[in-house]
C-alpha cells in the first residue's frame, strides 16, 4: 500500500515544500539543475554559496551495487553552488546498502559505516554537464526512472491536459450529462470532440474553450485521475497542491482512498498533497504519514507520529484546537483584524 503525504497549515511554505520534492525528483531523474521546473528552490544560495542536499531512495541496482536482486536503499549526498548566474554542482557521493534481514526502521537511513561506492570524482567529467548529477551514471547502468507527475502548475490554472480520449467512466463521475470527450486528428490539428446526452457533438479547436462547457471540477478531476491513474500503471509519484482546489469533500476522500486500496493501487504508487481540510486527516489511520509544515521564521517540517502519540484522539479536533500548536491563526492576528474591521465600519 502506498503511503500519503500531508502538507498543513496556511502560510506555512507548504507549496514551496512541495516545489522542493519536484526538484528533487527532477534531479534524481537526470535533469539539469538549471531547467528543472521547481529550480527556484535554490534562489536562496547566493554567489560562491552553498546548498547540500541529502536524498534517500530505494532502487533495484541491478547492474551497479548489486545485492542478489534484493534491491537497496541508496543515500545521495549532493553540493550545489552558484557559478556567475549559474548553478553547479561541485561534490556529489552515493552510497548503498541491501535490504536484507538486517534492516530495521530505526537503522533505515544510517549510512554512517558504509563505503562510498560511487562519487563525482569517479565519474568521466568529459561526459558529464556540470549541472547534471551523477544519478545519470546510476539510472544509466541499472536501467533505473522513476516516475514523477508534477501538477503544481494547474494550482491555479486549470485546464485540461489530456492526450487521448477521455476514459467514459470517468467523464461519468464527474459530469454525468458528458456522453464523450475525445480527441480526433485532422490533417491540420488535433479537434477535442465534446457530446453532451441528447445533444450535437461540439467540435473545439482548443482546450482552453472546454471551459466554456464543463466545470472546473470535472477538469481538473480528469486531469488528477488520469495522472492517478498512470501512477497505478507503474508505481510512481503524484504531487498536487492544494488536492481540494475545485473539488468537493468526499470527491477529495476518493481519490486518497483509491491511492491506499491495494486492488486500485496495485504498484504501490505514492500521492504526496497538500490540503487546507483538516477533515482529510481522518481518513488516516496513521499518524507517520503525515507531515505538519509550519513557518516560524524559516519553514520547518514535522511529522504527525511525533506530535500526536495517541490514536484516540480525532486528528482534525487536534489539529483546529490548536493542539498541534501553530495550526489555527494567532489569536493576536485574530484580534488585531477584528478591531481593524470595526473600526473601518465606525469611519464609513
Amino acid at each position: 500500500m502506498a503511503q500519503q503525504r500531508v502538507t498543513e497549515e496556511d502560510a506555512s511554505g507548504k507549496t514551496t515544500l512541495l516545489k522542493l520534492i519536484a526538484f528533487s525528483f527532477g534531479l534524481l531523474n537526470n535533469e539539469p539543475i538549471n531547467t528543472i521546473d521547481c529550480s527556484e528552490v535554490l534562489d536562496g544560495v547566493t554567489e560562491g554559496g552553498q546548498a547540500v542536499f541529502e536524498f534517500y531512495f530505494y532502487a533495484k541496482n541491478e547492474s551497479t551495487y548489486p545485492f542478489d536482486g534484493k534491491g537497496a536503499i541508496n543515500f545521495l549526498q549532493t553540493t550545489i553552488t552558484r557559478r556567475k548566474s549559474k548553478y553547479v554542482i561541485v561534490h556529489e557521493t552515493l552510497k548503498s546498502k541491501p535490504v536484507d534481514k538486517k534492516l530495521r526502521k530505526k537503522n533505515l537511513l544510517d549510512f554512517s559505516s558504509v563505503e562510498i561506492n560511487m562519487s563525482r570524482q569517479h565519474i568521466n567529467s568529459e561526459f558529464l554537464l556540470d549541472d547534471v548529477s551523477i544519478m545519470v551514471a546510476f539510472n544509466k547502468r541499472n536501467k533505473e526512472e522513476l516516475l514523477f507527475i508534477d501538477m503544481l502548475q494547474y494550482t491555479n490554472d486549470n485546464h485540461l491536459n489530456i492526450t487521448e480520449d477521455c476514459p467514459l467512466e470517468l467523464i461519468a463521475f464527474f459530469d454525468p450529462s458528458v456522453e464523450y470527450l475525445k480527441l480526433k486528428d485532422t490533417d491540420a490539428n488535433t479537434n477535442i470532440c465534446l457530446k453532451f446526452k441528447g445533444k450535437d457533438e461540439i467540435i473545439l479547436k482548443h482546450v482552453s474553450e472546454l471551459n466554456r462547457y464543463l466545470s472546473s471540477g470535472t477538469i481538473k478531476g480528469i486531469n488528477v485521475f488520469i495522472s492517478a491513474m498512470n501512477t497505478f500503471k507503474t508505481g510512481g509519484y503524484l504531487v498536487v497542491d492544494e488536492l481540494e482546489n475545485h473539488f468537493n469533500h468526499e470527491i477529495v476522500s476518493t481519490i486518497i482512498r483509491f491511492y491506499m486500496d491495494p486492488k486500485v493501487n496495485y504498484t504501490g504508487a505514492t500521492l504526496v498533497f497538500s490540503t487546507h481540510y483538516p477533515e482529510l486527516l481522518d481518513e488516516f489511520e496513521r499518524n507517520d504519514n503525515i507531515y505538519i509544515v509550519r513557518n516560524r521564521q524559516g519553514i520547518t517540517v514535522e511529522n504527525l507520529s511525533t506530535i500526536l502519540k495517541r490514536n484516540d484522539i480525532k486528528k482534525s479536533d487536534a489539529y483546529q484546537s490548536d493542539f498541534l500548536e501553530g495550526t489555527v491563526p494567532a489569536y493576536d492576528a485574530y484580534m488585531g483584524l477584528k478591531k481593524s474591521l470595526i473600526r473601518n465600519g465606525k469611519e464609513d
